[in-house]
């Protein structure tokens, strides 16, 4: 089964990226270094669910 989730920054809390996951493999939410347009550097974006 997978679903369909966003990744959010942790800093300025826009979602810029997209993403699906695969539940049976993936257990735990993701957590991975993406740029970010707004501040215009890396930062940490964490996984959520997305309004379907």
């Amino acid at each position: 089964m997978t679903i369909k989730g966003g990744l959010k920054c942790s800093e300025a809390g826009d979602i810029n990226y997209t993403t699906t996951k695969n539940t049976k493999n993936v257990t735990e939410k993701l957590e991975l270094m993406k740029y970010s347009p707004r501040l215009k550097k890396r930062t940490l974006h964490k996984e959520v669910k997305l309004k379907s």
